[in-house]
């Protein structure tokens, strides 16, 4: 018996190779699970799996996640996937990673983690950032070089909390991390972080594309603790170890990739000037692409981070989307998993059911959604969340139609400031809440505007494996994902109820400029229980 090297089928070999379609696997690391995709270059989902993990709120203001129990989750829907394309005529390229922005977590000199890592719904901050504020003329040298708005959700801010309330973790921290970081270390053992990332910290020069020495400064912190930053389609190889763990090739490249909020431009398609991406998830964001860093003129509203080497997004993410809608679920209407399980009935499509019976603008119900406080435009730590107008009349269908309405009021305040940086072409969405046609007519009639409901929901994703695509040499850019995803439903603004919301909004609006103070002040008054 011959084992030595057969030309014949060695070519044979070869050619069933080129036959096979090439595959990247997109990691989407969300908020609360993580999802694994493998995709064609044609925009394919030919395989996938998913995972989840909690969200912990040991005190008020407070929203961490374990990155040793995150990065298990990763290992397994990568090892799920790999394994399901055994039995696909696939080969696999490579893996590119998509995470959620804003996080942080001292690490130690070997890299590991000597806290939970603090997400971007951890407000615990907020009263650094209410001190910072009282220096308007650093907060927006700060915001122009870094295009971060302060806020509670930036690293900066979560920083020097740690440095004034927990002094003996901030003298172990010998290093600054981040879940991308972390991450990308544990599977290639290389400590880098990319421009993405990195410029949804607020420690980031943007027209540098560099680590700020003065805001680190600010900080307490030295450039030798910060990761070195590298381009969103850099790569590295896989560890032996890891790729043992997870079924993939030795020498695999790993693609560090961006974050998901500007990875979801990509994924969908709106790549060109003029076309936006609304997404409603557990928080939701519009964003539009630039070609160049831009902020805002008028005031800090919007932020800016990097997408590519030389392609920006800017726009605003809102901090209370879907999780606001599961609130309802659970303690207003109390459609719990077991009820509905037994009767077979998503409790979402019922009270998607139950909001439809009511009219537009929910009978003068607002609902103001900032449960965690808020975001863009207002970057406001301590708003609350608030019904107002209750009436006798106004039932749980009511308040199910007056939260949908009420997010998208906030998309809304987020439009006005992004209307400054151009026309708008057309919206794309994406999110969970794209399952339901009620809601995105809805933000159809506030907007104002036509939706666009692509072919691919999977947005942040695709958008890693287009990356990872582009690294690998078969794609060019991010551009080149316009033709690949299509229309699969058009939404257009209802005229009769343009007035109903306009006049509504603008009552939405005046609620958070006129109570200011009382905002302030019952924050206090929680945080004191």
């Amino acid at each position: 018996m011959d084992f030595g090297y057969n030309p014949e089928k060695e070519r044979i070999r070869m050619v069933q190779d080129a036959l096979l379609q090439e595959v990247w696997i997109g990691v989407d690391v969300g908020t609360t699970g993580v999802r694994a995709i493998a995709y064609t270059a044609e925009g394919i989902n030919v395989a996938s799996s998913e995972a989840f993990y909690p969200l912990l709120t040991p005190h008020p203001n407070w929203a961490e996640e374990s990155p040793l129990q995150i990065y298990e989750a990763i290992e397994a829907v990568i090892r799920k996937t790999v394994d399901a394309l055994h039995y696909k005529n696939c080969k696999l390229i490579g893996v590119a990673l998509s995470t959620v922005m804003h996080s942080f977590a001292g690490l130690d000199k070997n890299h590991e983690p000597l806290m939970d890592m603090q997400t971007w719904a951890d407000s615990r901050s907020a009263d650094i950032v209410r001190e910072l504020k009282k220096d308007a003329v650093r907060c927006r040298k700060f915001y122009e070089r870094t295009g971060c708005p302060i806020h509670a959700c930036y690293p900066l801010a979560k920083i020097v909390w740690l440095k004034r309330n927990q002094p003996e973790i901030f003298k172990r921290m010998k290093y600054v991390g981040s879940l991308k970081d972390y991450i990308f270390e544990k599977l290639t053992g290389q400590w880098v972080i990319d421009h993405s990332a990195a410029s949804t910290s607020g420690m980031y020069n943007e027209k540098e594309m560099d680590w700020d020495d003065e805001i680190l400064q600010f900080a307490g912190v030295s450039r030798d603790a910060m990761p070195p930053v590298v381009s969103t389609t850099y790569s590295y190889a896989v560890t032996n170890a890891a790729a043992k763990r997870m079924h993939l090739p030795q020498g695999l490249p790993i693609v560090i990739g961006a974050t998901d909020g500007v990875l979801v431009n990509v994924g969908i398609g709106a790549v060109e000037p003029g076309q936006l991406s609304a997404t409603i998830g557990t928080s939701g964001a519009l964003r539009m692409l630039t070609g160049k860093p831009m902020i805002d003129s008028k005031g800090m509203r919007t932020w800016c981070y990097n997408l590519v080497d030389d392609v920006w997004v800017s726009g605003g993410a809102i901090n209370n989307g879907g999780m606001i809608l599961r609130w309802v679920r659970d303690k207003i209407c109390h459609y719990s998993g077991a009820q509905m399980e037994n009767l077979d009935v998503d409790p979402y499509d019922l009270m998607t059911m139950k909001a439809s019976h009511v009219a537009p603008g929910s009978d003068g119900l607002i609902m103001m959604p900032a449960f965690t406080g808020e975001r863009a435009p207002y970057w406001n730590s301590e708003l609350r969340g608030m019904l107002f107008g209750l009436s006798l009349n106004h039932g749980r269908s009511h308040i199910i139609r007056a939260t949908m309405e009420g997010i998208c009021y906030s998309l809304n305040s987020v439009m006005d400031a992004l209307k400054d940086f151009g026309d708008v072409r057309d919206i794309r969405v994406s999110g969970s809440f794209t399952k339901s046609d009620l809601w995105l007519q809805i933000l159809s009639d506030i907007l104002n505007e036509q939706l666009i409901l692509p072919d691919n929901s999977e947005g942040a994703a695709f958008g890693a494996a287009v990356l990872g695509f582009i690294s690998s040499g078969r794609m060019k850019s991010i551009r080149d994902t316009k033709d690949l995803v299509h229309t699969k439903k058009l939404y257009v603004p209802n005229p009769e109820n343009r007035k109903t919301y306009e006049e509504l909004y603008a009552i939405f609006g005046r609620l958070y400029k006129n109570l200011q103070q009382e905002f302030s002040d019952i924050t206090a008054y929680q945080n004191n229980i």
